[in-house]
Parts: structure tokens; C-alpha cells; sequence
């Protein structure tokens, strides 16, 4: 009995180190403020080689950052776990879940929704799964997890940024901003609050005031991991965009918070790469990129390396469309049959779930090539990138691609399939000038006097 301790939950943890239990806390700080230092959970397994919790937090660690050597890790949590504690066992068996081979994530969200009901303090957990529902495309699912802990966790850090999100991604706006308010309430300092807030008010066009918001934050961010750091300057760099700030706000983000991430030591390539495709896809779509010289064929240099490819679906995307607009075809090709060998192996229920996911990479690398027809045949005339969730973006990240649609439209003369889709697109965002410029442009085609009033309004929105 002398050997178990409490963890920060208050949950018991068989290990006779304090500086095991130290380091899983630890942890826990770094996964939930999205640090820069959860590498701190392998000193935890260091420090006791037969600590359950310690082992099985590594081996989830490990999964992603060095995949041959997560087996390890599990092994020794399995091998101990007959002197683990109720609270250990109920973590091994939902990361054992997210770690097999042969993953049911029906039977990954179930095994979480059992943890998460013995233990609600358990805000990993609760984070693991999240991340769980946002591959699997499904916000009903995160928020109910949320809502399961919510009771036990009504004071705590970075509860209501989890919860914030959640609501985001249902659509629900009014709901997840006074989430994030209170997250952000609660700590200055808890970053996917602020993240939130920031989705709201982009959302809302409330452009200038979500840059200030996060020019204001931004203090806070250097501790962030790679994707935290450059994804929170990648919104800002989206409100300049669509707020029609100057050019050079969105090339100063870009090189000196994006960009620039790269020559840190600790820095994890694939995710500023994932950022930054998704910002020049941006820059691109609003005809823009001529700005930014030869970045993005420096860019689509880097992600050539094939250790760039098959960790994120939406990184896959991205970086087909990069390498095929600048030319590197047989890369890009390579990409796809590799994408597509990968889906074949997917059970058929996970099939049934990615095929829009391989439809929309198949689209991507044809409109990097310039043939739009062919996109545009793949994605299909009622296509809707917020149905694309599983292959891991947010409503936000996705847009790009509703963007991309649109463009397609345009340019193969589908000028009235365009209006449709644009007006409706302007009903939910009417402070977007963007937008606006591309109604003008399906107007002008149809030889509407519309077209006109489209314009007005974009110059409206642009002086603003």
C-alpha cells in the first residue's frame, strides 16, 4: 500500500517514485496546454520501469512520435498490470484500443466512455478522446464526452475549451463562445480557449477584433507545441486574409511565425507543414500567391519527403495539391496510390467513412494540375466539405476546400450551380469580401445586374 500514490485527479497510481508520479503530471499539463515537452512521460517510465500508467501513457506518446517503439512500452504496462490499480486498468484497456492493430474506434470511444465514467476528473482522457472523435468526423460524440466530465469539473483548466470546441464543430456559435469566454476566465493562459474564441469571432468576420484578440495572446504561445504555435498565427493570418488586411501582414505571419518554427531544434516538421499548405491553398484560391514568390515550391520541396506522408490524412490532401501545382507529378502520384493502397486495407466500415476523404484527395491533386473538370467530376455537384470531417480538420481548415469547389464552378462556366452555393455560403458569413468577389464574378457571367450590387458590397467590405 506504501507504493500507491495519487496522481493530479486524485486517482491512485501503483509506483514507488515520486519522480514517475511527478513526471505523469507533468504530462498532463503538457498534453492539455498543448506543450511543447510531453516527451516528460518517458522520463516517468525511467523513473519506474513497472508503472503501469507511466508505460501506457509512453506507448500512446510513442505511437505517434516513434512508432517502433511504442510496442515496448505496452508490453511492460501489460506485463504489470495485475498490481495495477482499478484506475491504471481502466487507462491500458482504452489506449490498448487506440493502439491495436486491428482499431475499432466504435469499440475505442466505448472503452472511453467506460473510463471516463468511473473517472470524470481524468481530463487526458477526456482530451484523447476528443481527438479520437475529431478523426472519426464526429462532434455529437466529443460533445457528449464533454458534457459526461462537465459535472466534476465545473472550476477546472482547460474543461471549457474542450467543451468550446465541441460546440464549434456542431455549429453551434453562440454556445461555444460563452465556453471559451469562461475557459479563458479561468486562465489567460489555456490556449484552446483562446483558439475558440478566435474560431468565433472568424466565424462572425469579426475580423479585426480576433486579430487583436490573438495579437493580445500571442505572449502565450511560445511554449506551444509546433502545430498549437503555428495553428494559432495561421488563424491570425486567416483573418488578415479574409479581412482584406494588406498582403504583407499574411507574408509577415507566414515567414516569421510559420515558416520560421522550422529552425527550432524541437520543432515537429509535419505539423508546420500542415499549416502552411493550408495557408498558401488560401493564398492561392483568392489568386493571391504571386506574393509569396517561391515558397510554396520551397514548401512542396520539403513535404517530397516521403516522411511527410500517411500521419494525417489532411496533410496528405495538402501536400498533393502542392506537389502537383508545382509540377512534381510522379511524387504526387506516388502519394495517391499510396493513399489508395492504404484505404483498400481499411475495413469496410472505415472505408465506407474515408471515401470521401480518397474523392476529395483524388479532386485535390487534379486541381493542383489544372484540370478542373476532373475535380470538379470527382467531388460532385452537391459537394460539402464539412462532410469531410474524418479525414481530421476542423469546420475552418475544411472551408478551403468549399473555396476550392467554388473556383471549380467558376471555371468550368457552371456560373449558376455557383450562385446557388455562393449565396447560400454568404447567408451564414455575409462580412466575408471574398465572397462576395466570387458572387460578382459568377454574376458577371450570367450578365447580371447583380453583379453590381455583388461588387458594391465587396468594396464595402474591403474598406472596412
Amino acid at each position: 500500500m506504501e507504493e500507491l500514490r495519487l496522481d493530479k485527479w486524485g486517482y491512485e497510481v501503483n509506483t514507488r517514485s515520486d519522480s514517475c508520479l511527478s513526471d505523469i503530471n507533468a504530462y498532463y499539463h503538457q498534453v492539455l496546454s498543448y506543450g511543447r515537452e510531453r516527451r516528460v512521460i518517458l522520463a516517468a517510465a525511467e523513473h519506474d520501469k513497472d508503472c503501469v500508467l507511466a508505460n501506457i501513457l509512453a506507448a500512446h506518446f510513442m505511437a505517434s512520435n516513434d512508432p517502433s517503439k511504442a510496442s515496448a512500452y505496452l508490453d511492460a504496462a501489460k506485463s504489470r498490470l495485475d498490481g495495477a490499480t482499478p484506475y491504471e486498468k481502466a487507462v491500458f484497456s482504452a489506449v490498448s484500443c487506440l493502439l491495436s492493430k486491428d482499431r475499432d474506434d466504435d469499440v475505442a470511444v466505448d472503452s472511453h466512455f467506460k473510463l471516463l465514467k468511473v473517472f470524470p476528473r481524468d481530463l487526458v482522457s477526456l482530451k484523447r478522446a476528443q481527438v479520437l472523435c475529431f478523426y472519426m468526423g464526429r462532434p455529437d460524440l466529443s460533445l457528449a464526452f464533454v458534457e459526461q466530465v462537465l459535472p466534476y469539473n465545473q472550476l477546472e483548466d482547460y474543461v471549457y475549451g474542450t467543451l468550446a470546441f465541441s460546440l464549434l464543430e456542431l455549429g453551434r456559435m453562440e454556445d461555444a463562445e460563452k465556453a471559451a469566454k469562461k475557459g479563458f476566465e479561468i486562465s489567460k493562459q489555456d490556449v484552446w480557449a483562446q483558439h475558440a474564441l478566435c474560431h468565433v469571432l472568424q466565424y462572425e468576420c469579426h475580423f479585426q477584433e480576433a486579430v487583436h484578440f490573438m495579437e493580445e495572446c500571442s505572449s502565450s504561445w511560445s511554449s506551444c507545441s509546433s502545430f498549437m504555435y503555428t495553428h494559432n498565427w495561421w488563424h491570425v493570418s486567416l483573418c488578415y486574409l479574409e479581412g482584406h488586411f494588406p498582403m504583407s501582414k499574411v507574408l509577415e505571419v507566414y515567414d516569421n511565425h510559420i515558416w520560421k518554427e522550422l529552425e527550432r531544434i524541437d520543432a515537429t516538421l509535419p505539423e508546420v507543414y500542415l499549416n502552411a499548405l493550408g495557408l498558401l491553398l488560401r493564398v492561392h484560391v483568392q489568386g493571391k500567391l504571386d506574393i509569396f514568390g517561391d515558397r510554396l515550391r520551397i514548401l512542396a520541396a520539403c513535404v517530397r519527403d516521403e516522411a511527410n506522408w500517411y500521419l494525417e490524412w489532411h496533410l496528405d490532401v495538402l501536400i498533393l495539391w502542392a506537389l502537383a501545382f508545382t509540377g512534381e507529378l510522379s511524387k504526387a502520384e506516388d502519394l495517391l496510390k499510396g493513399l489508395k493502397s492504404r484505404f483498400s486495407m481499411m475495413i469496410k466500415k472505415k472505408q465506407n467513412i474515408m471515401q470521401i476523404g480518397l474523392q476529395l484527395a483524388e479532386a485535390l491533386y487534379e486541381y493542383g494540375r489544372g484540370n478542373d473538370h476532373k475535380a470538379l467530376e470527382l467531388l460532385g455537384p452537391d459537394f460539402d466539405a464539412n462532410f469531410c470531417k474524418m479525414i481530421g480538420a476542423s469546420d475552418e481548415q475544411l472551408d478551403v476546400f468549399n473555396e476550392v469547389w467554388y473556383i471549380m464552378l467558376l471555371n468550368t462556366g457552371q456560373a449558376a450551380k455557383a450562385i446557388e452555393v455562393i449565396e447560400k455560403r454568404i447567408k451564414k458569413r455575409e462580412g466575408a469580401p471574398f465572397m462576395w468577389r466570387l458572387l460578382e464574378r459568377a454574376y458577371q457571367m450570367t450578365n447580371s445586374q447583380k453583379a453590381a450590387i455583388a461588387g458594391e458590397k465587396a468594396m464595402a467590405l474591403e474598406a472596412a
